[in-house]
Order: C-alpha cells, then structure tokens, then sequence
C-alpha cells in the first residue's frame, strides 16, 4: 500500500477562526485505491478537515499548512446532502446536466444514450433503486439516505477520483448500510481513493486500511485500522469504541392510554404530475408513557409517517387523532394546543435552524408562539430547558454555525420540549452523531420519557441498538407495517420475512434487547 503514489495530502494544517482552533497541526496522506478514516466526537474537527482538501474553509479561517492535490478531481458527499441539491429542479435534471457535458464530444445522435447510460450507471454505483422513481422526484420528495446517494452518484459522474464521505451511512437502515459500505469498498478497489469521515466504528472498521482518531481539532493516535480498533492506546479512543448503554427509554408497566392513534392513512407524493401513493397504515396507536421505534430501510416511509403526525404533510387520506380528537392535515390548520401537542424534532437539525439568529432566540420562540409567553420569561424558560440538556449560557447565544452537530441536536430536542408535548417525534436524531455524544443524547430521551409528565414518543431510526430500547417497534417495508409489536418479540423472535433481513444485515441484533 506504502509505495502507491500520494495523490493528497494534508501537511501541519491548522485552522482558527474568531480565536478558536478548529484544526490543530493535522497531517494525512491519501493514496490510490485505499480507505482513510477520521473518527472522532461531533466538533472534533473531521468535517473542516476533510473538507480543506477540497479548498474550503469556514468563512473568516486564518489557515496555516499545506495542502496538496495532485491533480486529481476530488468529489464530496456531505453529511446533510440537501444543502447541496438544488430544490426547485429533479433529480434527473441535476444528473443529466453532469452527464452532457462529459458527452459532447460525440455525435448529437448518440448523446441521448451515452447520457441516460452514465446516469444509469452512478445511481447502481451509488445503491440507488427505483432509478425512474427517484429520478422524477425533487430533493425533498426523497428520503435523508437517498439524497445522500444522489449526491455520491453527482460524485461519481464527475470522475472523482478522492471521495471524501462525511458520515455516508447516516440515517442509513442495515440493508442500505451494507449495500454502501460494500459500493464505498468496490469504489476503492478500482482505484478510487476515499476519505472516510464517520462515527460509525463498524463502518470503520469494515472498510478502513488507516484510522486517524480526532479530539478538540487533534489528532490523538494514528495508525492501521486494526490496530486502533483492536488494541486503542489513548483513553478518547477508547471510550469512542465502548458499547451502548442498555437503558430502556420506557417502562412497560407505566405504559398508559392511547394518547395517538393513525387510522386509514394513505400518504402521496407528486411525482412527474401524478400523486403516487408511498405510505399506507391500517391502524397504529401510541400510549402515554411509551416510546414506538419505526424501523425500516431508508425510503420505506419511516419519516412520511412522522411528517404525517406532526402535521409536515398533508397530501394524505386518513386520520390521526390525539386523545380521540382528529388533528387537521396540515400544521397550518392546527391550534395552538394542538401544535404545541406534537412536536417534530428532525434529522438535519442544522437544516432546522436559522443560521442568522442566535440559537437561544429561536428555541425561546417555542414558548413565545405558543404559549403567548413574554420575551424575557420565555429565554428563562429555554435556558433551563437547554441547561438540562448540557447546553450553556454561552454556548447557546452563538449563531447556529458555531455550534456542532451533537449541539444542535440537543438545541432542536429543547426547542420541542419547551413546547411541552405529549407526543414526541424524533426523526433520526441520533444518526450523524458518533458515539460518545449519541449515548449521550439518548440516556436524556430515556430520562424524558419516564417522568410521570414526560411525552410519548414515536423514535424514527435505522438503528436496532437504539429501537431495541424502545417499548414497541413497528417495522416499514415499501410503504407499509410488515410487522409491529413489543421490541422482545419483534427483535428476536421476528415473524415477516424483511424484518428477518433487517435483523440478519445487522449481524443480529436480538442481544441487544434489554431484559
């Protein structure tokens, strides 16, 4: 592997922003056809890290070091992808417009076909299915996992021959998991090299010849995978790779009446000018005190249903009730009450905040807006809703860009709670999280929901470690439950073909159902 060329490289790099080092004296070297892979907490510097190599730094950067790119086209696939799809055009317009320009050298006659081939082409590469289906939609009609895809697949067109990929299993199911871990490793073995940036360790493990562990903008050991992974010197290291906590967010015996229930529902999208039907659930109830997993593969309509909930879409038939009263189809139509009931914390929390006002503002306008709660009560109130979540005074008078991932996140679960809801709905909050700050965030969730005032919660994941804790467990397949029931029997005595394969892709999960 050592006497591969060096096609980038990364040499004492550093950068400071306002005063604060981002990036501390970091040096990497990447080679052909070979997996590098930064680990580390959210903030530790991964991202502006991976992202020096393609020449770009945060606004107002004072960056020392050098970095060296021998030519050689370098493509990137974000952590949030839909920041970087242009929403007002199709799929299939943006992959279509990369493809021509690399086909005018030949006949007009042969064009149409070399494109529509090439197109083809990146989305099997990047594990996109349904080709057709996807390629009609626009960016927010698809999935967190499959606008992540487009974006590798945009990559890939280009001729990329260094992919940096930040966090490209986020909010990824076991199946789809798999499948990108195996395209990411076939990508590398044509000679493609890929800089990994990912929280998560079997991802990592799976995939990387060399591991660069971060902490605080450093990096803190450096060596073979198998190495760090097996035999960690350094403490940080070592609490990165410990397990999952086994505390359940909800106790089975407290569990209450329903305070939800989702009747009749056939959710749509429109797609090319037809409405096509994408989620159908006969019947599914939540009760006080209780936490309900959503699982299923990335598309399967896991977050359609929660949007559904919380009022997010309206093109849908049906009926949700909350405490057997309909709730109108769009949030638009909902009260106050109502509003402040179901509350929606989502996957991309950067996405859900404006990068102009100070995060403290904005989770304070939760209880201004519902709740008609003066200014100067209403930030005493989301200060010690934002305390309890480990956020401080100073910290969250930042503007959101300041803060990490993981500090969002909690930002985004405070603004919810300080709506005070009785239902919950958390959209893949934990998915771009590494692991020390994930265990941390879901150790509050559980706390959350065994107060005798705390919410129900619907908890959307593609994680089985995080829905085993949860009391019940419905699993989505195409649009529909193929399965629902307490988290024991669903997880480890699983009765419907999918959820078998689910179980089986993640290398079996029933041990981790708490007892």
């Amino acid at each position: 592997m050592n006497e591969n060329p060096v096609i980038a490289s990364l040499t004492g790099l550093t950068v400071e922003v306002d005063g604060r080092t981002l990036v501390d004296r970091v040096s990497l070297r990447i080679r052909p056809g070979t997996v590098t892979a930064l680990v580390g907490a959210s903030g530790s510097g991964k991202t502006t890290t991976g992202l020096a190599l393609l020449g770009e730094y945060p606004a107002g950067a004072r960056v020392t070091g050098e970095v060296t790119v021998e030519g050689t086209r370098i493509g990137y696939v974000p952590q949030h992808p839909a920041a970087v799809l242009n929403p007002a055009r199709r799929t299939g317009a943006l992959l279509r417009d990369i493809a021509r320009r690399q086909v005018r050298a030949l006949p007009r006659s042969r064009r149409r076909a070399a494109v529509r081939e090439r197109v083809t082409r990146a989305l099997a590469d990047a594990q996109l299915t349904s080709a057709d289906e996807v390629l009609s939609r626009y960016p927010h009609q698809l999935s967190g996992g499959q606008q992540q895809r487009v974006v590798l697949a945009q990559a890939l067109l280009l001729g990329a021959r260094v992919v940096v990929a930040d966090e490209p299993t986020t909010g990824q199911d076991a199946l789809t998991k798999r499948r990108i871990t195996d395209r990411l490793g076939a990508l590398a073995g044509r000679g493609i090299a890929v800089l990994l940036l990912s929280h998560d360790l079997d991802v990592v493990r799976e995939l990387a010849d060399e591991v660069l562990v971060m902490r605080g903008g450093r990096v803190v050991e450096q060596g073979p995978a198998h190495r760090i992974l097996d035999t960690p010197a350094h403490p940080w290291t070592k609490e990165l790779l410990a397990g999952p906590r086994n505390l359940p967010y909800a106790d089975p015996e407290r569990v209450g009446t329903e305070v939800l229930t989702v009747s009749g529902l056939t959710a749509r999208h429109r797609t090319g000018g037809a409405r096509v039907p994408v989620l159908s659930v006969d019947r599914l109830s939540l009760r006080r005190g209780e936490c309900l997993a959503v699982v299923g593969r990335s598309g399967s309509g896991k977050t359609t249903l929660g949007r559904c909930l919380a009022g997010l879409h309206r093109d849908h038939t049906g009926q949700v009730t909350l405490d057997g009263e309909a709730l109108p189809r769009s949030l638009r139509d909902r009260s106050r009450g109502q509003l402040a009931a179901v509350q929606y914390v989502f996957q991309d929390a950067r996405a859900a905040f404006d990068e102009h006002r100070p995060v403290l503002d904005q989770v304070a306008r939760t209880a201004v807006r519902l709740y008609g709660t003066g200014r100067r009560e209403a930030t005493t109130q989301a200060l010690r809703v934002l305390t309890d979540l480990g956020l401080d005074d100073g910290l969250v008078r930042r503007l959101p860009g300041r803060l990490s991932g993981g500090e969002l996140q909690r930002a985004a679960l405070a603004r919810a709670l300080l709506a005070r809801p009785q239902v919950l709905v958390c959209d893949e909050i934990t998915s771009g999280l590494d692991p020390v700050t994930r265990r941390s965030l879901l150790d509050l969730l559980a706390v959350l929901v065994r107060r005798d005032d705390g919410p129900a919660v619907v908890l959307i994941t593609h994680d089985l470690d995080t829905a085993a804790q949860a009391t019940r467990v419905a699993v989505l397949d195409g649009g529909e439950i193929v399965e629902e029931g307490p988290v024991e029997q669903v997880l480890t005595t699983p009765r419907h073909p999918f959820t078998r394969a689910l179980l089986g892709a993640s290398g079996g999960w029933g041990a981790a159902v708490r007892p």
